[in-house]
């Protein structure tokens, strides 16, 4: 089973700002799965994703991360980018004087230091954002300026596809989206799973489980995870909330 194992969380224990958020979290990710994280507002979740990916805000006071086995718990984020790991962010920065073509070469050669080649990464872009069903001019944009909420959302499911991680994590992605948009997002991740890869979904709404269905759904509270199971308990909590696990925390 190890060389299925991408992403192997012990016993986390996670510190910001003096206060404890996650407290004792275990988490196993194998290649090939797609995984749901669900919880209320404060539960660990946003913190949980920016713990993996390294983000310096967050103290890890206990536990190990591993990423294919590596032990990545003290790893800078640029190393972990290049390991293979994609975060998706809930709130994209509008960047002036950046394109988003532009940003996405810096970008794909920052995580795989290999010189382009141009006419092969062009086709590529163009292939992803008909994926997406953007037009091509969307690519000479500025980053995320003047973008709508679900063409920001959208343009991060561009970054992961471009980027073409072994591990993808999305933050509240189908947040604010309509349908269609969210469509356009399940097609973009269709796009790159495989087999050798694996996808953690943090989600509030059940819209984007229409059109991708996770082979775990997790439930994150008071910084642990409580319970875990299928595609179900997402139904379950969208319908009653988070009655049920708020009392075998308390319990």
């Amino acid at each position: 089973m190890m060389e299925k194992e991408l992403l192997n969380i012990k016993d986390l224990h996670v510190t910001t700002e003096n206060k404890e958020i996650l407290r004792g979290l275990n988490l196993i990710v194998n290649k090939g799965e797609i995984h749901v994280i669900m919880g209320p507002n404060g539960a660990g979740k946003s913190t949980l994703m920016n713990v993996i990916m390294g983000h310096p805000k967050y103290e890890v006071t206990k536990g190990k991360m591993f990423f294919e086995a590596e032990d990545i718990t003290a790893m800078k984020t640029d190393e972990r980018a290049r390991k293979g790991i994609f975060l998706s962010f809930q709130t994209p920065e509008e960047v002036p004087g950046i394109t988003v073509e532009g940003m996405l070469r810096s970008a794909r050669f920052a995580a795989t230091g290999k010189p382009l080649k141009i006419f092969q990464f062009k086709k590529e872009l163009k292939e992803k954002l008909e994926v997406l069903q953007f037009d091509e001019s969307y690519a000479q944009r500025y980053l995320n300026v003047g973008f709508s909420g679900g063409e920001k959302k959208k343009n991060e499911i561009l970054q992961m596809m471009m980027l073409n991680p072994k591990l993808a994590i999305l933050d509240e992605i189908d947040s604010g989206l309509d349908v269609d948009a969210i469509r356009n997002v399940a097609n973009g991740i269709k796009h790159l799973m495989n087999a050798e890869k694996a996808l953690l979904i943090i989600t509030h709404s059940s819209k984007l489980l229409d059109y991708i269905k996770p082979d775990f759904v997790h439930v994150l509270m008071d910084g642990r995870i409580v319970k875990t199971g299928d595609s179900a308990i997402a139904d379950e909590i969208i319908t009653h909330g988070f009655i049920e696990y708020k009392e075998v925390v308390n319990s």
